[in-house]
């Protein structure tokens, strides 16, 4: 179980990443750089540490699904990004797929 939360913090770094790099503004602002690169660091230690329990499927795909869900969101709320419903019906199938592979391993 605690190398699915360490994943978990692994894809919370991800979307850390993701907003960092909108708000360097093409990497012209240094300290949004670093934070970026101290985000991703860590997040890619983080999944290194999970992938020795945890399946390496399931693993990466679940750490990819949190960052991708986690930045939609971030995007919507941080910086006025559409929230369709459709937008919203697909970020939920995304977490179904999710559950579906921690049920699964």
């Amino acid at each position: 179980m605690s190398s699915w939360i360490v994943l978990a913090f692994a894809g919370l770094l991800e979307v850390v990443f993701a907003v960092s790099l909108k708000q360097s503004r093409g990497l012209s602002d240094v300290p949004m750089v670093l934070l970026g690169a101290a985000a991703m660091l860590g997040s890619l230690a983080l999944l290194a540490f999970a992938m020795r329990a945890l399946p390496v499927g399931a693993a990466y795909a679940t750490w990819t699904g949190i960052g991708a869900i986690g930045t939609a969101v971030a995007g919507m709320l941080m910086f006025g990004e559409a929230a369709s419903v459709l937008r919203l019906v697909s970020l939920a199938l995304i977490l179904a797929g999710l559950v579906g592979l921690k049920l699964a391993s």
